[in-house]
């Protein structure tokens, strides 16, 4: 029992094949104190792209309101038709950035830009109610509870701090005017805005390494899991054991069948398919037991025993059912099925009295049906 507890237990790593169903489903890692920081870091950047330009751009939005009073519906029109596309380039000019930053941002922390259609199924645990509940209660709603109230406090902390330090100077200054004052309200505006940006920074850093630290968690997996991913990736031991055993034994008679081939000249006779088959047999006239197989194969192999065969002037007869009943029930060194003694005895006697001169037509070899194969080796009658 305890070694089935032990193997239950999420003690381990997620692989990579986890990691990869986890953002398949939606499970990326993320960090929203992370997207506040890099968004208003990048709306900083605009701000001061604005003020530069403002001179700029308060006089392109001052020429909308000029024009010729005896013209006024086409001008109306044409401006109109001006500020729209104006406005529209200024929301691409801030919002493309904007989003570039946000897939940049996800991208750096996950890797990728993730997009998870299953993490926009259904799911019915999304309106239950007591999940819900569940969730507000957890652990996590904790965290993000007291990390919410501690940058609040933080943030009210560092405004006071910096008001605090420059409203002597904006309030008793004697020398200043309007101009003046306007210039150091902006530049306390800016000094705060850093100074918010570099404590939403410190903030963003720590929740990084917290939610890697959650999602670490969250996907973790038991010994079990593991061995369970691993025969689904690689099979179960018996599966692989049997399969490395057929590959041994094809490559093993592979390479009998080669060696075979150098024992085509001395056969009495070869059988063809005509040509996707060849199996040479030997038979000495009036030795005790039934024809051997010296070599066969198929598709390459059977190209060239028969080229061997013609080289060697080797009978070669023939016969697509015998040929397929001889590979399929027979082996390189072993007499051939009994069942096949009647036919291949027809061939080897056509053979010797064709030798010997005379002039016959060829026999119709006949092959038991139990006997009669297919080329991908499967019985007609089966």
């Amino acid at each position: 029992m305890a070694s089935e507890s032990d193997s239950q237990e999420k003690t381990e790593d997620p692989t990579p094949k986890r990691i990869e169903q986890a953002m398949e489903e939606g499970q990326v890692l993320s960090s929203k104190e992370l997207f506040v920081f890099t968004t208003l870091f990048a709306g900083l950047f605009v701000y001061f792209i604005a003020v530069n330009s403002s001179g700029f751009l308060l006089g392109q939005w001052k020429g909308f309101f000029q024009f010729d009073l005896g013209e006024f519906n086409g001008e109306l029109v044409r401006l109109s038709y001006e500020a729209f596309l104006y406005i529209l380039s200024l929301g691409l000019a801030i919002g493309v950035p904007m989003t570039i930053v946000v897939l940049f941002t996800q991208s750096t922390l996950s890797g990728r830009i993730n997009f998870a259609p299953k993490a926009m199924n259904f799911k019915g645990s999304r309106i239950n109610p007591l999940q819900g509940l569940k969730r507000m209660v957890s652990m996590k709603a904790l965290v993000e509870m007291l990390k919410s109230i501690a940058k609040v406090v933080l943030l009210i902390g560092v405004t006071y701090l910096v008001i605090s330090t420059a409203i002597s100077a904006l309030l008793t200054s004697s020398d200043a005017n309007l101009l003046k004052g306007l210039e150091r309200v902006h530049a306390t505006f800016i000094g705060l805005f850093i100074a918010l940006l570099l404590v939403l920074a410190a903030i963003a850093l720590l929740d990084v390494l917290w939610q890697r630290h959650q999602h670490i968690q969250q996907l973790r997996m038991s010994r079990q899991d593991i061995k369970d991913e691993h025969k689904q990736t690689e099979g179960s031991p018996e599966v692989k054991a049997k399969i490395r055993r057929m590959q041994m034994t094809t490559a093993a008679r592979a390479a009998q069948q080669r060696k075979a081939i150098d024992d085509v000249p001395s056969a009495t006779a070869v059988i063809t398919n005509p040509t996707h088959f060849a199996i040479a047999l030997k038979y000495d006239v009036g030795a005790r037991g039934a024809p051997t197989i010296l070599a066969m194969g198929r598709g390459k192999m059977a190209a060239d025993i028969i080229e061997i065969a013609q080289t060697e002037s080797v009978p070669i007869f023939q016969s697509p059912l015998l040929a397929r009943a001889l590979f399929f029930t027979g082996e390189i060194g072993a007499e051939i099925h009994e069942e096949l003694f009647s036919a291949v005895a027809a061939v080897l006697a056509f053979i010797f009295r064709i030798a010997n001169g005379e002039n016959l037509e060829v026999p119709d070899i006949e092959v038991p049906e139990d006997l009669q194969f297919n080329e991908t080796g499967e019985r007609y009658n089966a």
